[in-house]
C-alpha cells in the first residue's frame, strides 16, 4: 500500500526541497485593517548583502527573537506594536512595518508613526543604499476617491479598483518631503488573506518600479559613449579606403582596439543592468495585471498612468541596449577587416624580401662563380710553373724533352683538371645543402 512506502529508500534530489519549497517562499500576511505600513528596499549584493543581515540577526538576538535561518530569505517577527517583514533578494533587501492604526479620516495620518515603531526603525540601520520609502495606510473609507484627493496630488492622481470591488488602491508617486512615496488603500470589504496580498503586490510594484528605471540611468550615462564610436567607427571605415601603408594601418588598428576596450567595457557593466530592469518591468506588469479591476471614474488605472512613464524609459533601454549589441558586431568586424589588410600587408613585405633574399644570394653565387674561375686560373698557374720545373730538370738531367713544348701542352690539361674539381666540390655542397645549382658562365 501507498502508507506504508518510505521515501528515505531513495536518493533525493539534492535541490528538492528547495524547488518544493520554493512556491511556499514570502507567503502572504494575513492582515486586518485599519493599519499602517512603513517599507524600505536597500540595494545590497555582496559584503553589504552579509553585513545587512548580520545587522537584523543582531537586532533579533538583542530583543530575545529568533533570527532567520542560515539560508532563509525572508524572516517575520512581531516587536512590541509593530510586526516586521524582512526579506533578501538577489541585490536589495526589504524591511516592512506594519503597525494597527486607529481609522480616520485626517490626512495627517499619513505623516504620523507611531513613537515605538520610530525607535525600531531607528534601532535597525542599514549599510545598504536606500532605494524605495513607502508609507501605506489601509483604511475602512467609504468615499476613497474623496479620501484619495486630500492626500494625494489630483495632477498625478492614479487609482484602480481590485477585481471583486472590495477594495481601491490611490497613489500619485510623488515623493513627499520627508522622501517617501505614499499609497493609500481603502478597504471595503476585503478579507484578511486578500488584503494581505493586495498590500503585499502594491509594495512589490512601487518596489520593482525604481529598480527597474534603474536601467534607464545607465541607458543615458552610455547613450553618449556610444555615439561617439559610432561616429568614430564610420569615420575609421572612411580612413580605411585611402589607407595604404603597414604604419597607417598598425594606426588606425590599435585606435579601433582601444575603442574596442573603452566599449566592450561600458557594455559588460550594463548587461547585468539592462536584464535586471527588463525582468524587473514584467514583475510590475505582471503584479498590475493581477490587482486591477475596474476604473475609478475620473481618474487613471495604475497601468495607464505607470506606462505612459516606464514604457519610453524601458524603450530607452532596449535601443541602447541594441545598439551596444550591432556597435559590438560591427566592431569586431571592421577589426577583422583591418586585421586582414595589415596582414596582407605584412606578407606582401615579407615577399618582398624573399625576393631581396634570393636576389642577394642569386648575385653572391654568380660572384662565388667568378672568384671559382678566376681561382680556377690562378691555382692552374702554380701548378703548371711547377710542373715547367718538373720539365726542366727532366731536360737538365739527359732526358730528351723540350721544357717549353711540355709545359706548353700541360696547361690545357692542368685548367682542365682543376675546374673539374672544383666543379664536383660545388655540387656536392649543393647537393648537401638542398638547394637549387646555379651555373657558372
Amino acid at each position: 500500500m501507498i502508507d506504508e512506502l518510505d521515501l528515505r529508500t531513495f536518493n533525493p534530489h539534492p535541490q528538492r526541497d528547495a524547488v518544493l519549497d520554493e512556491v511556499h517562499a514570502r507567503p502572504f500576511t494575513r492582515l486586518v485593517s485599519p493599519f499602517s505600513v512603513i517599507h524600505f528596499a536597500f540595494l545590497a549584493q555582496g559584503e553589504a548583502a552579509v553585513s545587512d543581515r548580520c545587522r537584523f540577526i543582531d537586532f533579533c538576538l538583542d530583543r530575545n527573537l529568533p533570527p532567520p535561518g542560515q539560508s532563509a530569505k525572508h524572516h517575520q517577527i512581531v516587536i512590541g506594536p509593530a510586526t516586521l517583514r524582512w526579506e533578501q533578494h538577489s541585490e536589495f533587501t526589504t524591511f516592512t512595518w506594519f503597525w494597527p492604526n486607529a481609522n480616520g479620516p485626517a490626512a495627517h495620518q499619513f505623516d504620523k508613526v507611531d513613537d515605538a515603531v520610530r525607535s525600531l526603525i531607528r534601532a535597525l540601520r542599514q549599510s545598504g543604499q536606500l532605494l524605495v520609502a513607502i508609507r501605506l495606510e489601509v483604511e475602512q473609507d467609504p468615499s476613497p476617491t474623496k479620501r484619495a484627493e486630500q492626500i494625494f496630488d489630483k495632477n498625478s492622481l492614479a487609482m484602480v479598483a481590485t477585481r471583486n470591488g472590495a477594495g481601491v488602491a490611490a497613489s500619485d508617486f510623488r515623493v513627499d518631503e520627508k522622501g517617501f512615496t505614499k499609497i493609500l488603500v481603502c478597504d471595503l470589504g476585503l478579507t484578511s488573506h486578500d488584503l494581505g496580498a493586495l498590500v503585499q503586490r502594491l509594495l512589490e510594484i512601487e518596489t520593482y518600479r525604481p529598480l527597474a528605471l534603474l536601467g534607464l540611468s545607465a541607458a543615458l550615462e552610455l547613450a553618449p559613449s556610444v555615439d561617439r564610436i559610432d561616429r568614430r567607427l564610420v569615420e575609421t571605415l572612411e580612413e580605411m579606403q585611402g589607407a595604404e601603408g603597414l604604419k597607417f594601418n598598425n594606426h588606425l588598428l590599435a585606435e579601433l582596439t582601444a575603442l574596442a576596450a573603452s566599449f566592450e567595457r561600458g557594455a559588460t557593466g550594463s548587461l547585468f543592468r539592462f536584464g535586471a530592469s527588463r525582468a524587473y518591468n514584467e514583475l510590475v506588469q505582471s503584479r498590475l495585471s493581477i490587482i486591477e479591476g475596474n476604473d475609478v471614474a475620473g481618474y487613471p488605472t495604475w497601468s495607464s498612468f505607470l506606462a505612459r512613464r516606464m514604457a519610453p524609459a524601458m524603450r530607452t533601454c532596449a535601443t541602447v541596449e541594441d545598439r551596444q549589441a550591432s556597435l559590438s558586431v560591427k566592431l569586431a568586424r571592421v577589426a577583422d577587416l583591418l586585421r586582414t589588410r595589415v596582414d596582407v600587408e605584412i606578407e606582401r613585405q615579407h615577399r618582398d624580401l624573399l625576393h631581396a633574399i634570393n636576389e642577394r644570394a642569386r648575385q653572391q653565387l654568380r660572384l662565388q662563380c667568378t672568384v671559382e674561375g678566376l681561382s680556377v686560373g690562378a691555382i692552374g698557374y702554380y701548378v703548371v710553373s711547377l710542373f715547367s720545373y718538373l720539365a726542366k730538370g727532366a731536360h737538365d738531367v739527359g732526358l730528351r724533352v723540350e721544357p717549353s713544348f711540355l709545359t706548353a701542352a700541360f696547361v690545357p690539361i692542368a685548367v682542365g683538371v682543376i675546374w673539374l674539381v672544383s666543379y664536383n666540390i660545388r655540387k656536392r655542397h649543393l647537393k648537401h645543402d638542398n638547394a637549387p645549382s646555379v651555373a657558372c658562365d
